[in-house]
Formats: C-alpha cells, sequence, structure tokens
C-alpha cells in the first residue's frame, strides 16, 4: 500500500464526513479499505512469523500460533 492510496482514503474519508461521498467514491473507498486492511495484516503476519521469545537460559523459541488463532471470515 503506497502513500497515494492512503492519502486517498484519508481524503474519501473526509468526504464521507462532510456528505458529499459520490456512489462511485464509496465504492472505491470499501475497495481501498479492504486493500489497506489486507495489507495490514500481511504485514502483522511477516512480523510475528519472525518473532522469537528470548528465555531466561538465552535460548530462542519461536513464536507459536495459538490454535483459535484463524478468524472465521478467514475460514
Amino acid at each position: 500500500m503506497n502513500k497515494e492510496k492512503i492519502a486517498k482514503i484519508n481524503e474519501l474519508y473526509k468526504k464521507q464526513k462532510e456528505g458529499t461521498l459520490t456512489s462511485e467514491e464509496k465504492e472505491l473507498q470499501t475497495e481501498l479499505r479492504a486493500e489497506y486492511i489486507k495489507a495490514f495484516r500481511e504485514n502483522l503476519k511477516s512480523q510475528l512469523d519472525n518473532t522469537y521469545i528470548l528465555r531466561e537460559d538465552g535460548t530462542k523459541e519461536k513464536l507459536a500460533q495459538k490454535a483459535d488463532s484463524r478468524r472465521k471470515e478467514d475460514e
């Protein structure tokens, strides 16, 4: 997600708040928000996949995924 798309999301939000958002802009806003959320989740997953816990004895342990961590939407 680049800065221009984030700026467009913010611009559309301001128009929505003012009540001047057209139906085409509303569709674009929905698409951009979905793209932003997808990129955010992928980035977070990548960070968590590369996270290790440093134990007191000096060993590193990879962060484990919770068994129930999947959201209903992802299934």
